[in-house]
């Protein structure tokens, strides 16, 4: 399944993607939340799909796009994480995951504008695979891991550099600013992706690609991650895991871009 949601900020319906056809399934009554997934809402929501797919409504065309799920009580985020991108950034190859967390109000749907932070000189793009958790996971091994992700979305891990490497402190500061995490469009079932570790990642800015990498290039997988971070805290169901960028950042070029 492909789930979306959709309408103004703050008040999304939800739906689903058939065929590439946006469908409405609001009269399912809940929302794509921690509680969702802990209830195991996916097979729920694939069994209200079947029962009713004769008389699902299509979303009108043009209707904004959301984040494919309401917001999640963490987004964490995964530093250094593609061997070619810490190569273009001249850091070592980590040995074990460096993390950061995103603030939660950074959340925002695929197609909304970012809004450059005042004072802002520095801006930066981040293409990202990003996976969701759909069951609470604590002290979990590598060989049970993936029994622990729901599926998989693109996110933009957008970056004020300034903010994030020369105002002191953790990266943080130049990670969390308000709609610094566009994701979707939307959230992919992990039934559908047959290897999330050979999928292509591409990213343009004004239509040019600058970023075009492979997951292939993961210094830490999927199931390692889920693992590792599960040692130092529980993983809650809807909590977004987002894996890293490839190279072609707005920091690795000589000189510079930004947005």
């Amino acid at each position: 399944m492909k789930l979306i949601r959709f309408g103004n900020a703050g008040k999304e319906k939800t739906g689903v993607v058939i065929d590439n056809i946006c469908y409405d399934t609001s009269a399912f009554g809940e929302d794509y939340n921690e509680t969702f997934f802990e209830t195991d809402g996916l097979t729920r929501l694939a069994s209200f799909i079947e029962q009713n797919k004769t008389t699902l409504q299509p979303v009108p065309d043009g209707v904004r796009l959301g984040s494919p799920f309401a917001r999640p009580s963490k987004i964490v985020c995964i530093v250094l994480n593609y061997a070619k991108h810490a190569k273009e950034t001249n850091a070592p190859i980590p040995t074990e995951p460096i993390l950061f967390f995103k603030s939660t109000t950074a959340l925002c749907g695929p197609n909304d504008d970012i809004i450059i932070p005042k004072n802002s000189i520095k801006t930066d793009w981040e293409v990202e695979l990003a996976f969701v958790i759909g069951k609470k996971a604590s002290y979990v091994s590598e060989s049970d891991a993936m029994l622990y992700v729901a599926g998989y979305c693109l996110h933009n891990d957008v970056s004020e550099r300034e903010f994030q490497l020369e105002r002191g402190g953790t990266w943080d500061k130049g990670k969390g600013c308000d709609t610094f995490a566009p994701i979707g469009p939307w959230l992919v079932t992990k039934d559908e992706i047959a290897d999330p570790h050979n999928l292509r990642l591409w990213l343009k800015v004004n239509g040019k690609i600058l970023q075009d990498g492979n997951t292939d290039d993961l210094i830490f997988n999927i199931p390692q991650l889920v693992s590792y971070l599960s040692q130092f805290m529980t993983l809650l169901p809807g909590d977004v895991i987002s894996t890293g960028t490839p190279q072609g950042v707005g920091l690795g070029f000589n000189p510079p871009i930004y947005l």
